[in-house]
């Protein structure tokens, strides 16, 4: 009787049960069904239509063989997006890699105004973190955007060298495109300038890794030449150019190659620029260097459209008259033609009768300039001393200065030019002569005569006579010669041995009267900061040996900031602190205590292992520049 009064509500609970069941069936089956298709769907967009997809339950089954790890990260993550990642089971295979060809490992690193783009193949050991961070200080505060992908592979050969080296010379780049392989960087990039060109070309060529090949293309701005000038001349010596301007690569080749008709067979240098005064310059001035070669000895100058033929003095009056007459007739309209006969003047600008020079200025190969002759007026001489050191530095100028009243009108003027003319010579002298100026001497700038040719043209008017004498060379080249990695250190030693650099007592603060060594060592850096050093600093013995290596560490970073605050670029600098672990001399002594309180400079191998030996004294500098410090 009890049994059939339950019955219905067993009846009941085992209908409702297995409705229960039927609709968490049902729910499951909708779930794997969705999933599987949302996961196929986004491999099949996302490039891994060859994974097979099965579920079961809520567990997501990924099947396929994929090419490499790559592959195969790349559709767990994948599927990642729509489920949650612990719902995905790997069940892919890998190829052999054995039987797989690696990828071409190529990185792309864009920069321009908006930031830094990295796009391109990493291989798997390569320290994507690392680079990150390194090109990010590189960008300043401007946006990285990493769109990089890994591929699980070993590096190439020559990869990481070439890859570092691209990531070092990205620091002299504002607007770049660096194509990145393992044997080959080729660079694309927009100079200031074509002196800024000629630094970044010549600092990369020093720079470039064995078994690298390197393509640099880099484009800069033409300069604008004012006065637009060229000036040919003839005498003892033979046909040669002071100054040579053109505004196309054609008119360049047009201007040498009448030159070398006329027996030029020396190099020349014609300067390619803005602001040209005539379509015409070209012609005007193969036009004018070929009249003068039928004068014979003389000089021709075309400062924009202003052109002076001066012929020398042995020169016969009816030739010159017809030579004058024809190139007058000859030149384009807009040129203005004035022709001069010397008087006769020796080429040391001096008559029959020896006369002073009126103005000497010297300079000598340490740079100490000389300032003698005369001035008309006691402010003109003042601005004449005061234009000179400005050019050349207080210390370094000095000399005797007369007045006279007698000097010709604009003698100021033609002094002033002279002391400027002056500045383009390593070493040499400028004499200035009411008739003419005369510079002569040795430079390390390649355009110094086209640019003391400039400079007396405008100054002096197109009727000046002045010679040129000017040797360039090489080793005096400052975008040739930039210091040797051994040269920078040896130079922050010379620096350190006039001042160290000192700290406030049981402090990592700079002090005051060290800011002016910081200052010194930061105008060398300025030339060195593509060489790899390491700061390190250094106590004595005295207190807790964890305290002293702290202390080091800080005094170190001290520096490093310092240089960072002076805008040197300090992705080649570390800083490391040694604490006491590193003496130079005895503990026991307060000058060996002494001694052993220093910041020092060391060059760092690539590979960051070999250190350049040290030196014990910043009096004795080789390789190594030592600074120390008053108290731990």
């Amino acid at each position: 009787m009890r049994i059939e009064r339950l019955a219905p509500a067993i009846l009941a609970f085992a209908v409702a049960a297995l409705l229960a069941v039927i609709t968490a069936s049902l729910a499951v089956r909708q779930i794997e069904s969705r999933s599987q298709s949302d996961v196929a769907r986004v491999l099949d967009l996302n490039g891994a239509g060859w994974v097979e997809v099965d579920v079961d339950g809520l567990q997501v089954m990924l099947n396929g063989l994929a090419k490499d790890e790559a592959a195969r990260f790349h559709a767990m993550r994948t599927a990642a997006t729509v489920i949650d990642a612990t719902r995905v089971i790997d069940m892919m295979n890998v190829e052999d890699e054995s039987t797989v060809t690696p990828p071409d490992f190529i990185v792309e690193i864009l920069r321009n105004g908006d930031g830094i783009s990295l796009i391109g193949l990493l291989p798997q050991s390569t320290d994507r973190e690392a680079l990150i961070e390194r090109i990010t200080e590189l960008a300043d505060g401007a946006t990285v955007t990493d769109l990089l992908d890994v591929a699980n592979f070993e590096a190439p050969e020559n990869w990481e060298r070439a890859l570092s080296f691209s990531v070092t010379a990205l620091a002299d780049f504002e607007r770049s495109k660096i194509s990145v392989s393992p044997d080959r960087v080729e660079f694309k990039a927009i100079s200031d300038s074509i002196d800024e060109k000629r630094r970044i070309e010549s600092k990369l060529n020093r720079q470039v890794p064995g078994g690298i090949d390197v393509v640099i293309d880099i484009s800069a701005p033409r300069p604008v030449i004012t006065p637009f000038a060229t000036r040919f001349l003839i005498d003892d010596e033979g046909p040669r150019f002071d100054a040579c301007s053109t505004d196309t690569s054609e008119g360049q080749a047009k201007i040498i190659a009448a030159a070398r008709d006329l027996g030029v067979e020396r190099n020349i240098r014609c300067k390619i620029g803005l602001g040209v005064p005539s379509h015409e310059w070209d012609d005007a001035v193969v036009t004018g260097i070929t009249k003068l070669k039928e004068i014979g000895f003389g000089t021709i100058s075309f400062s924009d459209a202003d052109v002076t033929l001066v012929a020398d003095a042995q020169t016969p009056r009816s030739i010159f008259e017809r030579v004058a007459a024809e190139l007058d007739e000859a030149l384009p309209d807009v040129f203005s033609l004035k022709a001069i006969l010397a008087e006769p003047v020796n080429f040391q600008g001096q008559q029959a009768e020896i006369i002073p020079p009126e103005f000497v200025a010297t300079r000598s190969p340490e740079g100490q300039v000389q300032l003698r002759g005369r001035i008309a007026t006691e402010r003109g001489r003042i601005a004449t001393v005061s234009f000179a050191q400005a050019q050349f530095g207080s210390s370094l100028v000095n000399g005797t200065l007369l007045l006279d009243e007698t000097v010709p009108n604009g003698w100021s003027s033609r002094v002033l030019a002279s002391v400027e003319s002056l500045a383009f010579l390593s070493h040499g002298s400028v004499t200035a002569s009411p008739d003419v100026v005369e510079i002569r001497g040795t430079t390390g700038d390649p355009d110094a005569k086209a640019e003391i040719t400039r400079i007396l043209s405008s100054k002096l008017g197109d009727a000046a006579d002045f010679r040129i004498d000017v040797t360039y060379e090489e080793k005096l080249d400052p975008e040739l010669n930039l210091p040797t990695a051994e040269d920078c250190v040896k130079n922050i030693s010379l620096v350190l041995g006039i001042r160290q650099i000192t700290f406030e007592p049981s402090s990592a603060d700079i002090d005051n009267e060290a800011r002016e060594t910081v200052d010194n060592i930061a105008k060398i850096m300025k030339q060195c900061s593509d060489f790899p050093m390491e700061i390190g600093g250094h106590t004595d013995s005295q207190g807790r040996e964890v305290m002293n290596q702290a202390l080091s560490q800080s005094r170190a970073d001290a520096v490093l900031n310092a240089l960072l605050a002076r805008r040197i670029l300090t992705s080649n600098l570390t800083s490391k602190g040694y604490g006491e672990a590193a003496p130079i001399a005895d503990n026991g002594t307060e000058e060996g205590r002494e001694a052993n309180r220093r910041i020092e400079f060391k060059l760092i191998t690539p590979e960051e292992t070999a250190e350049v030996p040290s030196t014990e004294t910043a009096q004795d500098p080789t390789t190594d520049a030592e600074s120390t410090d008053e108290q731990n």
